[in-house]
């Protein structure tokens, strides 16, 4: 199967500084793979990087075999490069039904017209009613955001990222923040996302990594230092002292 993302050797110094070391790595067509490394590792920057919010030192990023390392963030979402954030960055006064509908009609290039006229348009609202029943939301899709659960408001971020027809999905730590009352919600909707969608989550909460990842990447001072099968990575030595310490020993001892 060949790639659908690919990262090759790809830095970032700031000054002397180097924040990422010559990362490499590729999704193919339905990946679920999961980035994980301890704080100050680079996942963010390497985000960064990838969804053109940051230039990298060196390096190129490949989306769908073609070179988008020169491309901008929004031209890299057009071509199917999207991501989430670890702070939501929503309105609290707009329903999940408006959210929704504005990035459909955003990426269709008609944002600029009269938001109140595509209520009664079928083949957008059509769309939305299908997103927001992915991520569980029709109970609420017409509830001002300031007014759902934290645990939904992240679901609501993933469900305007689905809303750009995204090809590569990108979630930064997507349970951040989310009582543990609420990560079943968050795994759920994962399940439910579409199996052709390549999808790389960074993420903390090693239970929801364990569970949603078929490979997992490990980052420590901005190098890879583990790719492999999530039974594999709790038995590597650079791992365990990298990162998962007791974490990892439980599992073994388990």
């Amino acid at each position: 199967m060949s790639d659908l993302f690919r990262v090759e050797g790809l830095s970032k110094q700031f000054g002397g500084l180097a924040v990422s070391r010559d990362i490499s790595l590729s999704l193919p067509e339905g990946e679920r793979l999961a980035l994980i490394g301890p704080n100050g590792a680079g996942k963010t920057t390497f985000v960064n990087l990838v969804t053109g919010q940051l230039k990298p030192s060196a390096g190129r990023v490949f989306l769908n075999g073609q070179d988008v390392t020169g491309l901008g963030a929004v031209q890299r979402v057009r071509r199917g490069l999207v991501r989430t954030f670890q702070v939501t960055r929503l309105f609290s006064e707009m329903t999940p039904e408006e959210h929704v509908t504005l990035t459909i009609l955003q990426r269709e290039g008609r944002a600029n017209r009269v938001f109140a006229r595509f209520r009664g348009d079928s083949a957008v609202g059509g769309e939305v009613e299908g997103i927001l029943a992915t991520l569980g939301l029709l109970d609420v899709a017409r509830r001002r955001v300031g007014e759902i659960a934290y645990g939904q408001q992240r679901l609501l971020e993933i469900a305007i990222a689905l809303a750009l027809k995204p090809k590569v999905l990108l979630l930064d730590e997507p349970a951040a923040g989310v009582p543990s009352t609420d990560t079943p919600r968050i795994e759920r909707a994962l399940e439910q996302l579409p199996p052709s969608l390549a999808v790389l989550m960074i993420e903390h909460d090693m239970d929801l990594v364990f569970r949603f990842a078929r490979r997992v990447v490990v980052l420590a001072a901005g190098e890879v230092i583990f790719q492999g099968l999530p039974a594999e990575v709790a038995a590597d030595d650079r791992v365990r002292e990298a990162y998962l310490g007791s974490y990892a020993h439980a599992r073994r001892v388990a």
